[in-house]
């Protein structure tokens, strides 16, 4: 997948890159322009004998670095690009995903796709491609990001190896993956949408030489010139030494306050919680048997009235994709509105069903799910608080309960007991049997959003009551 096969006619800076050559070469050599993308789609329609096609296209440039034990361990650059093609046939549809862009490989994956699709069973779901549709830009893709030397990255990650090795009693292990990317789909029946961006996600782990300290941080961002990564450090480093020697304490229910990667662990299944077709089948918490048949909760407040959601892909802290897999553009959703249900996804299909627009993506496409940040702060929060636990993350998180979407799961590196408006002392982890919507509900404090390393969210640390912890681990 590191050598890509590109098309006869290509401009010679495309010709493909093997071994260290590639070490030397940016990123826009190695991701595929729009009129790459164009070609290949043309080149795929004009193939194709079925009722009607789809070619979608995703090229990506990655780099990365890993560092463990103190030490560098990994380096790497990979560029790949796949071509999933989807063939109707009737009311049959089948697709193929190819890596080879040549015309070759091109005409043997719509051949394949078409074979397929005589194969396979009706699809009672069909709908028909989409025609010209129309796109937001979105910026971005960032130079800093997509033409990173090693050097750059191999100096970043000092920022953590180096004060490790100088303490000689922490241990540290982080990645930094960096990619470049482009997608494009195309259809027969005239649409043709193309995107590219970049991204760059830190994430560090620092452990005590005792074993019984860790401490975490981490950033995720489009431009690499954003991540501060001496203040990551810093904060992984003081949180691993803070976190020394956890005392127990008594499960129960007690005032927490998330930091912003928690309330992201916590919050990943609400945005799938927003799926219209799951809540009129009565599947999500936001599904209400009434007489007479199911409803649902639109117009209801389903949280704390100070709650907003919304995904939108132009907002400067997403800078999410414009259109979703079927080429419907993406626009700003507001899904929860000063704690009200305000709308639901409907993909193309359930929307025709409803007599609906659709809004795209089956559980709101436009990147990732962002709250509505408040006017508090992490230090205000613990300043102003008599007796709490504070979390830095969660992990190992396990559904119970869809309709409630009650989970379980674990704290992790690094959980304090406040006490008299300060951090106490550390603590052993808990296992908690708890759900965003309870914990969205029982809010005291909001602080301002920020997006976080790993979700993909934009959400800000939040205080609230009675999250319920139901035992105690011993796992650091």
């Amino acid at each position: 997948m590191s050598t890509l096969r590109r098309i006869p006619d290509a401009p010679k800076r495309l010709i493909a890159h093997t071994g260290a050559e590639r070490h030397g070469v940016l990123a826009e050599a190695l991701v595929l322009t729009r009129a790459e993308c164009e070609d290949i789609v043309q080149r795929g329609l004009t193939l194709s004998k079925a009722d009607a096609c789809r070619i979608s296209i995703g090229s990506t440039y990655q780099t990365n670095v890993r560092f463990a034990d103190n030490q560098m361990s990994t380096a790497g650059i990979t560029d790949d690009a796949t071509i999933t093609i989807s063939s109707v046939v009737g009311k049959k549809r089948a697709s193929v995903t190819i890596n080879d862009v040549s015309p070759e490989g091109l005409a043997r994956g719509i051949a394949q796709s078409e074979a397929l699709a005589r194969l396979a069973p009706d699809d009672a779901e069909l709908m028909a491609e989409l025609g010209h549709q129309e796109y937001a830009s979105i910026p971005a893709w960032f130079d800093s990001t997509a033409n990173l030397s090693a050097d750059e990255r191999a100096k970043a990650a000092l920022t953590a190896l180096e004060p490790a090795r100088r303490a000689k009693d922490l241990t540290v292990a982080g990645f930094i993956d960096c990619s470049a990317n482009a997608t494009a789909i195309g259809t027969s029946a005239g649409l043709f949408a193309y995107h590219r961006s970049t991204g760059a996600n830190y994430t560090l782990t620092v452990r005590t030489s005792d074993g019984t300290g860790s401490g975490w941080s981490g950033a995720d961002e489009n431009d690499f010139g954003k991540i501060d990564f001496h203040d990551i450090a810093t904060r992984a480093i003081e949180k691993a030494r803070a976190s020394r020697n956890p005392q127990a304490i008594e499960p129960g229910r007690y005032t927490v306050i998330f930091e912003p990667q928690a309330v992201s662990d916590l919050m990943g299944s609400v945005r799938g919680a927003f799926n219209a077709r799951a809540t009129d089948e009565g599947r999500t918490p936001f599904s209400q048997r009434r007489a007479g048949g199911n409803g649902t909760a639109l117009g209801e407040r389903v949280m704390d009235a100070r709650v907003t959601l919304l995904t939108d892909p132009a907002d400067p802290q997403i800078l999410g994709t414009p259109f979703d897999g079927d080429g419907l553009p993406q626009g700003r959703q507001v899904w929860v509105e000063k704690g009200v249900l305000k709308q639901l996804a409907f993909t193309r299909f359930w929307a025709q069903q409803k007599g609906v627009a659709p809004t795209g993506g089956g559980s709101g496409g436009g990147g990732g799910l962002k709250m509505v940040g408040g006017d508090s702060s992490l230090a205000a929060m613990i300043a102003d608080t008599e007796r709490a636990v504070l979390v830095t993350r969660l992990w190992y998180l396990r559904a119970i309960d869809n309709r409630t979407l009650l989970y379980t799961g674990l704290t992790r590196d690094g959980t304090f007991l406040i006490e008299n408006g300060k951090v106490a002392r550390s603590i052993k982890n808990f296992r908690f049997n708890d759900s965003p919507l309870f914990f969205l509900n029982n809010l005291e404090a909001i602080g301002q959003s920020g997006r976080v390393a790993e979700g993909g969210a934009v959400v800000p640390a939040l205080k609230a009551r009675d999250f319920s912890f139901s035992s105690l681990s011993d796992a650091v």
